[in-house]
């Protein structure tokens, strides 16, 4: 028997594809880290600043004037079905943690940092979505976020 040895590859390309991969795979658990410790992290932050969303990448400060708080209220989404994420569009879903983009059964854009259904605030925004936020006590955040709101200085 004869043995004939392929030549070996460069190993460049081959190494520089691992190397991709590994960056790649890297990225993604990071990214799902972040959101699992997202899951029991999330906070909203009230102060005459705005309100301030904190936890993964859907985080803001909305100004309080951009809020519509006259049509704000405490939900059970088991009972408002308009109101149930229908479609996520842009978001994280792990469990029973929802934040992100989400539309709604009614069709309405909606911002969600949602963990429990049955105590959520609904607040309207001017710019063409909605905020749905689990909490805690909903509505002592809501009746906060109504006094830090007409206690803000008037900007316009």
């Amino acid at each position: 028997m004869q043995v004939f040895p392929i030549p070996p590859a460069s190993g460049r390309g081959i190494l520089w594809f691992f190397i991709i991969i590994i960056v790649i795979l890297i990225g993604v658990t990071l990214m799902l880290g972040w959101a699992a410790w997202s899951t029991r992290n999330s906070r909203a932050e009230v102060s005459p600043a705005g309100l301030k969303l904190v936890g993964d990448l859907w985080g803001r400060t909305i100004p309080l004037d951009r809020l519509e708080l006259d049509e704000a209220r405490v939900v059970d989404l088991r009972g408002e079905t308009d109101l149930v994420p229908r479609r996520r569009t842009m978001g994280t879903a792990l469990g029973d943690y929802s934040a992100g983009w989400f539309r709604l059964r009614s069709g309405e854009k909606a911002l969600l940092y949602l963990t429990d259904r049955r105590r959520v605030v609904y607040i309207p925004t001017l710019d063409g979505y909605s905020l749905l936020l689990s909490q805690s006590e909903p509505r002592h955040f809501l009746d906060t976020l109504r006094r830090v709101t007409t206690d803000a200085p008037d900007t316009g």
